[in-house]
């Protein structure tokens, strides 16, 4: 198998440094300490196990933002030093704003920010026995630096909050996230199962590719009561191994059908396979497109009646995944008509090419038949830009184009949820 050199990522703009805020509560168990007073440690800690991780405190006089801190608790191990990595809110090029502060001679490692009520996002600790100092960068930002490097093995050394129960799964053996939301967050309804929803049935196939040459893992989704004498609609979701396993997206196709929002559909999701062959096919990669329109839709149109129709087809990506839904209404408009987009990879471009490729392209290109919903996350403070950018070269072309951010980063513990948006979004039009 033949896979593209990784593209270079355009030069790097460093990430806007967080606002660090003071905790009321460690406030308070300094003063604690410093007064003398007994059990003040077991008591912290037995509140902290009551309220969760992280601890949520009002602002004074400010009901939009709350203090958010990050605790860990040494577990008497030889630490000289915690790190915070949380999605789109740390980075290493505000590595200082990264570092947990210690409470002299106690078990307590610290990080407070100030977040609007509405933030979301997944977050990993690193505990080092010396203090971590890497390069974070040449100037120009290279993607190739010691310094991303250095910040991916610490993705590898990370681990979740052992005081959050609430996790994120990884793939390729990344360690798990732990997931926080504040208040008023925006719900996500439709992610657990119901007791009283019939549920569709998730199955994996092996599917052959000519125009990969090879074959390809794919998970599928059939609703509840499938009748193989229908012409369903169909839904091509990218990063299959995610959505057909790590984070089943069963539950949430069952729920949306049964309140009405989706009709009943066939979900198709072909495996990413691995970190190499993902950036080569979900970096607008004609054979990859040639495998989902030709072979792949075919394929479960002969078992399944899926529908032909392009205005009854979606295909859903994140991240590169949602830079290919793009390409793939843009290459392919007679086969999808409906692109759905979260935190879509739009700095992409072939090598040497500008970094607005893709908007390029469409506004070059005929106005073509496509309905398109994009997202992207307020922190993303290089694709949420890009995909502003493009969102107005669609509509100036005369595109239907929903629009919508979360407050939140490259995130899954987002993308979940709104998922549900875009599709019924999109599922608006059919009929």
């Amino acid at each position: 198998m033949s896979v593209r050199p990784r593209p270079t990522a355009p030069p790097r703009t460093p990430m806007p440094p967080p606002e660090t805020a003071v905790s009321p509560r460690v406030s308070a168990l300094e003063r604690d300490l410093a007064e003398g007073r007994e059990d003040v440690l077991a008591r912290f800690w037995a509140e902290v196990a009551g309220r969760g991780t992280p601890l949520v405190e009002r602002v004074a006089a400010d009901d939009d933002h709350h203090v958010v801190t990050f605790l860990w608790r040494d577990p008497g191990t030889r630490t000289r030093e915690v790190l915070l990595l949380a999605n789109c809110v740390t980075d290493r090029s505000v590595l200082p704003l990264s570092r947990l502060l210690r409470v002299p001679g106690t078990d307590v490692w610290h990080r407070s920010y100030r977040l609007p009520g509405t933030w979301r996002g997944s977050y990993q600790f690193v505990a080092l026995e010396e203090p971590f100092s890497a390069a974070t960068g040449d100037e120009d930002g290279n993607d190739a630096s010691a310094g991303h490097r250095m910040w991916r093995m610490l993705g590898l050394m990370a681990e979740p909050d052992p005081l959050n129960p609430r996790r994120l799964p990884a793939r390729w053996g990344a360690p798990p996230k732990s997931v926080a939301e504040l208040p008023a967050a925006p719900p996500q309804p439709w992610l657990s199962p119901r007791p009283d929803v019939p549920r569709g049935s998730v199955t994996s196939h092996v599917v052959h590719s000519g125009h990969l040459g090879e074959d390809r893992r794919v998970w599928t989704y059939l609703p509840h009561g499938h009748d193989h004498g229908s012409d369903y609609p169909v839904l091509v979701l990218l990063d299959g191994d995610m959505w057909g396993d790590a984070l089943p997206v069963a539950s949430t196709l069952d729920n949306l059908v049964a309140e009405g929002l989706l009709p009943p559909l066939v979900a198709l999701m072909p495996d990413a396979v691995d970190n190499p062959t993902r950036w080569r096919d979900l970096g607008c990669h004609e054979p990859f497109l040639g495998f989902l329109r030709d072979e792949l839709l075919p394929w479960a149109s002969h078992r399944w009646r899926v529908t032909d129709d392009p205005a009854r087809t979606v295909i859903a990506g994140q991240s590169l995944g949602g830079l290919t839904a793009l390409f793939a209404g843009l290459r392919a408009p007679e086969r999808f008509g409906n692109l759905l987009s979260q935190s879509g990879s739009f700095w992409w471009s072939p090598e040497g090419g500008p970094s607005d490729w893709l908007a390029r392209r469409f506004a070059a290109a005929p106005r073509l038949p496509l309905r398109i919903h994009l997202e992207a996350g307020t922190r993303e403070w290089i694709l949420t830009p890009a995909t502003r950018h493009l969102r107005n070269v669609l509509r100036d072309r005369g595109y239907e184009v929903e629009y919508a951010e979360h407050d939140g980063g490259h995130d899954y513990a987002c993308w979940r949820g709104s998922l549900a948006t875009g599709l019924v979004a999109l599922a608006g039009g059919w009929v």
